[in-house]
């Protein structure tokens, strides 16, 4: 319960966590085109160097050879211009920028991405002079980089979109099935009590002169109807535990289960093997529950006409071990962990919550363990309880 009441406080620190982390994403990748940047000014630089120093040759070959070696090789937008920032040679420019006019208004863009580099002569006799500029813009990678990080930031968010829409379908269908599973695993609780009640009204008509024979069967499933919604009641609340005498707790069970078989419509044969004077420290109406569940799940396993359920309840040093173990039509191996799965079940108007709710019983309130220990069509399933 306390789960649910911090579900605000949860939703806004995986908000915050998105944001941090869509922020971390792109402090990183401006922190790579930032260094891109200063790895290309600096080969930016380098060229400029090597043009100041061959413009100092009276020999153009060597001019010429930068230009058509080194510039012509780079693989970023390049502008040479004069000092008046006028084009002069160009190199990896988009195919659009065709016109003086558009190389202007291209190279402006790139100097408010990138700082142009003067090509500086340098003379002893009449100090430097500048001759002209080099505008360079991002590279290709650069380019790339920024726009793979945008386009990583809408994956993210589509992801965790169509991941929000997907479990909250998947939630809210499962809520519906718990709701409807609920209301059937009530009317099944009921069911029994309320058959058996129905049975003796109509055997008192029959039969008016031994009511003193009946009234005390009819008072023990009416304690069942009130047993039944202290159970429900206690569900999602603080469990209470209490020294008790287990082996009478399921006693008792079996023979209330016994004597109503006729209106659970099967002929099964229940049969007591339960070890008297088992103490344990539990709650005994939930552990009760959960065994009742697995009774009833062992007499709807049976499908032929000389049923068996047996209950046994040992206690083995530190352990006890409750075995219920029907003639059935078993379950498969791969089954044996989903049956106690919420939602599962291999009946066909079953709603996968009785089994469920014996496991939390069993696990998340003793702290036992409830499992199948042998299954199969030929000789059923046992079933075994261990606290």
């Amino acid at each position: 319960m306390n789960l649910y009441k911090h579900t605000g406080n949860i939703k806004a620190g995986l908000f915050i966590l998105g944001i941090s982390l869509v922020i971390g994403l792109l402090a990183y990748t401006q922190s790579l085109v930032k260094e891109l940047r200063n790895d290309n000014r600096e080969i930016v630089r380098m060229y400029a160097e090597i043009i100041a120093g061959t413009v100092q040759d009276d020999n153009d070959t060597n001019l010429n050879f930068v230009f058509d070696n080194i510039i012509r090789k780079v693989k970023f937008p390049l502008i040479q211009t004069d000092p008046d920032h006028k084009p002069q040679m160009w190199k990896n420019l988009p195919e659009s920028v065709d016109t003086e006019k558009k190389r202007i208004r291209f190279m402006r863009a790139m100097d408010q991405l990138n700082e142009s580099i003067p090509l500086v002569y340098k003379d002893s006799s009449v100090g430097e002079i500048t001759f002209g500029y080099l505008h360079y813009g991002d590279s290709s990678i650069v380019e790339k980089l920024q726009w793979w990080t945008y386009i990583e930031i809408v994956a993210i968010a589509l992801f965790i979109f169509l991941g929000f829409t997907g479990f909250s379908f998947i939630r809210n269908n499962e809520k519906r099935h718990i709701w409807v599973g609920m209301a059937r695993e009530t009317a099944h609780q009921l069911g029994t009590p309320v058959s058996a009640l129905m049975g003796w009204v109509e055997w008192l008509k029959e039969h008016p002169e031994k009511t003193g024979e009946i009234i005390p069967e009819m008072e023990a499933d009416l304690q069942r109807l009130e047993q039944i919604g202290r159970r429900f009641s206690k569900m999602g609340s603080k469990t209470d535990f209490e020294a008790l005498d287990l082996s009478e707790r399921v006693q008792r069970v079996v023979d209330y289960l016994a004597k109503r078989m006729p209106s659970l419509g099967k002929k099964v044969d229940l049969v007591n093997d339960i070890q008297p004077g088992i103490t344990i420290t539990a709650n005994g109406s939930l552990l009760a529950w959960s065994i009742e569940n697995l009774i009833r799940n062992g007499i709807d396993a049976i499908d032929r006409d000389d049923g068996k359920v047996s209950v046994s309840l040992r206690k083995e040093k530190d352990e006890i071990r409750i075995r219920i173990q029907d003639n059935g039509k078993g379950i498969p191996k791969k089954d044996w962990r989903n049956i106690f799965r919420p939602g599962f079940s291999t009946k066909r108007a079953g709603w996968g919550l009785g089994l469920s709710l014996s496991s939390r019983i069993v696990e998340d309130i003793h702290n036992g363990q409830l499992q199948v220990i042998e299954s199969s069509p030929e000789t059923g399933t046992i079933i075994e309880i261990k606290l």
